[in-house]
């Protein structure tokens, strides 16, 4: 076991990711915002893209929010005209989502300046650079589950 040390907070990795996580938050909120979309909506919009016909709980596990925060996005969107649901055809008591024609001509707008913002970002790196620095963010993050067992 480790003994307990005061470790100051420019040292600590966490500190050093969740600045990462609000600057590229804060990012993709602004280049968002004229669209009426916040960023958890946009991630709902754009797995939706991705897997039509997906149950909200499991959208809510693929957006990283919780059941009913995505049960409240969803009614929001579709409130919006931009997703609609329905009963499965497997499992009548759960309901399905896809987009709509306006849901998707909105994420293809959303995901241009999204997808504008992360290249922007992979350029302050080579390659080489951003291949390192996602395995050295893989292996954070399994540093961390595995603390947690």
């Amino acid at each position: 076991m480790r003994t307990t040390t005061r470790l100051p907070v420019e040292q600590r990795l966490g500190n050093l990711v969740k600045r990462a996580e609000q600057v590229v938050i804060a990012g993709k909120t602004a280049v968002l915002r004229d669209l009426d979309l916040t960023v958890p909506q946009y991630s709902a919009l754009l797995v939706l893209g991705e897997h039509p016909g997906i149950s909200g709980a499991n959208l809510a596990r693929r957006c990283m929010v919780t059941p009913q925060t995505m049960a409240t996005m969803l009614a929001n969107l579709e409130t919006r005209g931009l997703v609609e649901r329905r009963r499965s055809e497997d499992h009548g008591q759960v309901l399905v989502s896809r987009l709509t024609r306006a849901g998707q001509t909105l994420l293809r707008k959303a995901d241009e300046r999204a997808v504008e913002l992360e290249l922007r970002m992979a350029e302050a790196f080579s390659a080489e650079e951003r291949e390192q620095l996602q395995e050295y963010v893989e292996r954070l993050i399994t540093a961390v589950e595995s603390a947690g067992r």
